[in-house]
């Protein structure tokens, strides 16, 4: 495809989850090559990181913008399989956009009806993803193996000092600590939380290498989560933020972060498999989260978390470059 992808118009469907825009990308099934989802991730980065940055980026989108690229399945049982994408590149797991992935799925007859909850299969770059989508709308998903990688991990942050971070994997990587530690609120600036979270990020990044065992594509920090202090189910809904990418924030409680959270819980014995956590976000969102059983995998004491939450369409959109438009391949202000 090379530059072909400059005289196409690509068609969306935009839908968000708890605030969270997702941008669901169709054109490209048939120009994004494979022999698995991680080839395909690194082949589009090859080749196709135009088409990201037209449609994520301004004029067409902005620095928060996310977006989900159907490709073709290479899993047995997978539905359909999805890149994910946003302001800094590609990301492995998005939960917010496959809760509506799957709503997508079944409105759109990707997959067809099958009584009250309907299962889809989603491939994703962490993993195969199932999802249930009930006849009112609502989905959840259960997780691929999550863990934790490091609890109380001490770091040094500048103009901060040294705060106590759990780092934990929900199908990418998070830090994981309350915002109080970082001298921020949830009830303050956004642009304070996102400035104490990259800060965070970045010291983790120094201090420590990230791995799974499974794949070197999913071994990296995606970004930071600050909480409201509240760890325990009994505490009652936990509020968090969580900025990821280059300093993207979620609108969203954010699916793989709550699973993240799910792990550390159980590790720290805070939560039991089959008991249920409610998280919100900044727009008052929430997703519901359940250890549902204890899994293997090398070197780590995994669990599988169910997570639960909304969808809404948004729009349709068409999008196209004209040849002279330099300026429209795409820009960011912040």
């Amino acid at each position: 495809m090379s530059e072909d992808w400059q005289r196409q118009v690509f068609e969306t469907v935009e839908m968000h989850t708890g605030g969270e825009p997702v941008r669901i990308i169709t054109g490209l099934m048939d120009s994004i090559f494979g022999d698995d989802i991680l080839a395909k991730r690194r082949d589009m980065q090859r080749r196709l990181d135009g088409v990201r940055r037209l449609l994520m980026f301004e004029p067409r989108g902005h620095h928060d913008m996310y977006g989900a690229v159907l490709v073709r399945p290479s899993l047995a049982g997978a539905d359909l399989a999805v890149l994910f994408i946003h302001n800094e590149g590609y990301s492995t797991m998005c939960g917010h956009a496959v809760i509506a992935l799957a709503r997508y799925a079944v409105d759109h007859g990707l997959v067809p009806v099958s009584g009250p909850c309907t299962r889809v299969g989603i491939e994703c770059p962490c993993g195969l993803v199932y999802a249930q989508v009930g006849s009112d709308g609502s989905v959840s998903f259960d997780s691929v193996p999550a863990f934790a990688l490091a609890l109380d991990h001490r770091v040094s942050v500048p103009g901060v000092g040294e705060v106590s971070v759990d780092i934990g994997y929900g199908g990418a990587f998070y830090a994981v600590t309350d915002a109080a530690c970082l001298g921020v609120s949830l009830d303050g600036r956004v642009r304070d939380l996102v400035d104490a979270a990259s800060a965070l990020s970045e010291a983790v990044r120094r201090s420590i290498r990230v791995r799974h065992p499974a794949a070197e594509d999913l071994g990296f920090l995606y970004g930071s989560i600050l909480t409201d202090g509240r760890e325990r189910a009994g505490d009652g809904i936990s509020r968090n933020v969580c900025v990821f990418a280059d300093a993207e924030v979620d609108r969203s409680p954010t699916g793989s972060g709550v699973t993240a959270r799910m792990a550390l819980r159980h590790a720290r014995n805070q939560v039991a498999v089959g008991e249920d956590c409610v998280f919100e976000s900044l727009t008052g969102a929430r997703f519901a989260g359940r250890v549902t059983g204890e899994v293997p995998l090398d070197g780590h004491q995994a669990v599988t978390v169910r997570v639960s939450g909304r969808a809404c369409y948004s729009g349709r959109a068409s999008w196209s470059l004209e040849p002279e438009d330099e300026i429209g391949r795409g820009f960011l202000l912040r």
